[in-house]
């Protein structure tokens, strides 16, 4: 069978202020700039097959995140990797981002957590890779 979807190409993120964002994303992660409009920015990482990042400016303000109803944890829909994750960390809130738990397993070292862009986006941070990442 013919696979039609081999990867993600992009994940489109509502933001209220185009330039504000712009400005966090690109501080917070390592990325460029591919393409700016006047209400939307395409960001990409320079890994070759990473999903692209694209922002796009409206005045219907909806966070991204989801609460599982089987535990009541608030998920985030993004998960960015981080292989220092404690020191990934530190740094977000060294820079005033909004932070959640840090929640690291003792027994193998994995884990992760959540944080917030400028409109209350959640965002997530892992130290997992799954296999073909």
């Amino acid at each position: 069978m013919k696979k039609f979807i081999p990867h993600i190409a992009t994940l489109e993120i509502p933001v209220t202020n185009l330039q504000k964002s712009l400005e966090w994303y690109l501080d917070i992660f390592e990325l460029k700039i591919h393409f700016k409009g006047e209400k939307n920015a395409m960001l990409i990482f320079e890994s070759k097959g990473v999903p692209s990042i694209f922002l796009v400016e409206t005045e219907e303000q909806q966070c991204l995140s989801f609460k599982n109803t089987n535990n009541e944890i608030v998920h985030s829909v993004i998960d960015f990797y981080s292989p220092s994750l404690s020191d990934f960390y530190a740094w977000l809130k060294e820079k005033n981002v909004e932070v959640g738990t840090l929640n690291i397993d003792p027994n193998h070292g994995f884990g992760g957590f959540g944080f917030k862009d400028p409109d209350g986006n959640l965002l997530g941070a892992t130290n997992v890779l799954h296999p073909g990442q």
